[in-house]
Protein backbone atom coordinates (compact mmCIF):
# COMPACT_ATOMS: atom_id res chain seq x y z
CA UNK A 1 0.00 0.00 0.00
CA UNK A 2 1.26 3.48 -0.80
CA UNK A 3 2.12 5.49 2.29
CA UNK A 4 3.64 8.54 0.59
CA UNK A 5 1.93 9.22 -2.70
CA UNK A 6 4.10 12.26 -3.46
CA UNK A 7 7.29 10.16 -3.47
CA UNK A 8 5.71 6.78 -4.30
CA UNK A 9 6.83 5.12 -1.05
CA UNK A 10 5.06 1.94 0.01
CA UNK A 11 4.76 0.27 3.39
CA UNK A 12 6.95 -2.51 1.98
CA UNK A 13 9.71 -0.02 1.17
CA UNK A 14 9.59 1.31 4.74
CA UNK A 15 9.73 -2.21 6.19
CA UNK A 16 12.67 -3.08 3.92
CA UNK A 17 14.51 0.07 5.02
CA UNK A 18 14.05 -0.93 8.66
CA UNK A 19 15.07 -4.52 7.96
CA UNK A 20 18.32 -3.52 6.23
CA UNK A 21 19.13 -0.95 8.91
CA UNK A 22 18.83 2.24 6.87
CA UNK A 23 15.83 3.51 8.85
CA UNK A 24 15.28 3.64 12.57
CA UNK A 25 13.68 7.07 12.86
CA UNK A 26 11.39 9.28 10.82
CA UNK A 27 14.41 11.42 10.04
CA UNK A 28 15.96 8.41 8.28
CA UNK A 29 12.81 7.77 6.25
CA UNK A 30 12.79 11.38 5.13
CA UNK A 31 16.47 11.36 4.19
CA UNK A 32 16.54 7.95 2.50
CA UNK A 33 13.06 7.59 0.99
CA UNK A 34 11.75 11.15 0.85
CA UNK A 35 8.80 10.41 3.14
CA UNK A 36 6.93 13.57 4.25
CA UNK A 37 9.17 15.92 2.24
CA UNK A 38 6.34 17.29 0.13
CA UNK A 39 2.91 17.75 1.66
CA UNK A 40 3.48 15.85 4.94
CA UNK A 41 0.09 14.13 4.98
CA UNK A 42 1.81 10.73 5.09
CA UNK A 43 3.83 11.41 8.25
CA UNK A 44 1.36 9.76 10.66
CA UNK A 45 0.97 6.61 8.59
CA UNK A 46 4.69 6.41 7.88
CA UNK A 47 5.44 6.64 11.59
CA UNK A 48 2.96 3.85 12.35
CA UNK A 49 4.53 1.55 9.75
CA UNK A 50 8.01 2.46 11.00
CA UNK A 51 7.10 1.66 14.62
CA UNK A 52 5.48 -1.65 13.63
CA UNK A 53 8.52 -2.64 11.56
CA UNK A 54 10.90 -1.72 14.37
CA UNK A 55 8.84 -3.79 16.82
CA UNK A 56 8.84 -6.78 14.46
CA UNK A 57 12.61 -6.45 13.98
CA UNK A 58 13.16 -6.30 17.73
CA UNK A 59 10.99 -9.37 18.31
CA UNK A 60 12.75 -11.29 15.54
CA UNK A 61 16.16 -10.46 16.98
CA UNK A 62 15.01 -11.55 20.43
CA UNK A 63 13.84 -14.91 19.12
CA UNK A 64 17.08 -15.59 17.24
CA UNK A 65 19.28 -15.23 20.31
Amino acid sequence: MYICVCKGVTDTAIREAVHCGSAGRMRDLKANLGVSEQCGICACHAKQVLEQALMQKTLAQGQST
